[in-house]
């Protein structure tokens, strides 16, 4: 991974990643004026209700929201969107220096540095989502953000509460924001204590499975299977990992964390100190929302957050980055 250059005149060359969202940043209208604005991002939903069979658009665009909310429409969603929104950016003669994703945006970092093509993607993604879906289905599950407590204070927490069943740490997501995840009862329990071990604030959140857990483990499998048939390639430019929170580059490499990611804790917060540790001093969140910025902060001092969700936003990031 590179580190900010002198170009040969004395000037330094700006290290900037783009950085992708995750499923929960979805919201009814994302990217329509986008493609309304832009036939190239237009296009990006075209082939994406080609590939799928379905009129992804519409549903992106105009709803219902419960539509956009099941997990097998969320994930192709997003992907499409940020790809989208991305295409544009490029177009405009901006290009990354480095890529990550949380979760489900780790597979559009890969399309968007050359590593996957969007089709088998955008396909992919949406099996996964059915796959996380069903690898819990029956079980009472649930997930929550435990704020104010460090990692260790929160992997204590778990296994404190785990006499009440399964519960994990599934997202680091910045310093004092751990989400965990697992069998309802667990997940309660894990609240209950974090509180009495100084949490700020413990909330469950609105999500179908325990994503991220030893209980996606059936979903990794059929993950696997999947993603075998899908060609993978070595990334134009790095792609820092969920499960690492290192670049990875191998195809064979970047498929068997792929699979991992599923049942792993995401990384988020290393992630982000990773493309920090390689110089890079601006962040482009591309894709609905402002999350990621937003935990960037959190983690980081002194780095700029720009983001692309609509032309506003696009024209106000163009103008930063010039």
């Amino acid at each position: 991974m590179r580190d900010a250059l002198d170009d040969g005149a004395g000037e330094r060359e700006l290290v900037i990643a783009w950085v992708f969202p995750g499923q929960g940043a979805q919201v009814v209208g994302m990217g329509r004026e986008m493609a309304q604005a832009f036939p190239s991002a237009h296009d990006v939903f075209m082939r994406a209700n080609e590939a799928l069979g379905f009129d992804l658009a519409r549903v992106c665009w105009d709803g219902p929201d419960d539509a956009l909310r099941q997990t097998e429409v969320t994930q192709p969603a997003l992907l499409t969107t940020s790809t989208a929104l991305f295409t544009v950016l490029r177009e405009a003669g901006h290009a990354p220096s480095l890529a990550a994703g949380l979760s489900l945006g780790e597979y559009t970092a890969l399309v968007c540095t050359g590593a996957m093509d969007f089709e088998p993607a955008v396909r992919v993604v949406r099996s996964r989502g059915a796959f996380m879906t069903s690898a819990a289905a029956g079980r009472p599950t649930a997930m929550a953000a435990i704020l104010g407590l460090d990692a260790d204070a929160v992997r204590a927490v778990c296994v404190a509460a785990s006499h009440a069943g399964v519960v994990e740490p599934s997202n680091f997501n910045s310093p004092g924001q751990v989400v965990i995840a697992g069998d309802e009862a667990a997940v309660r329990e894990g609240m209950a204590q974090a509180k009495t071990a100084g949490a700020r604030r413990a909330v469950l959140l609105a999500v179908s499975a325990p994503f991220h857990t030893s209980l996606m483990a059936p979903a990794a499998a059929r993950l696997a299977e999947a993603l075998a048939a899908v060609a993978i390639t070595a990334p134009a430019v790095p792609v820092v990992s969920n499960v690492t929170a290192q670049p990875v580059a191998a195809p064979d490499e970047i498929r068997r964390l792929l699979v991992a990611q599923v049942a792993s804790p995401v990384r988020w917060d290393d992630s982000v100190r990773t493309m920090a540790a390689a110089g890079t001093e601006t962040f482009v969140e591309i894709g609905p929302g402002t999350t990621l910025s937003g935990l960037i902060r959190q983690t980081l001092d002194g780095v700029r957050t720009l983001h692309v969700e609509d032309p506003k936003s696009l024209d106000e990031t163009l103008q930063a980055l010039q």
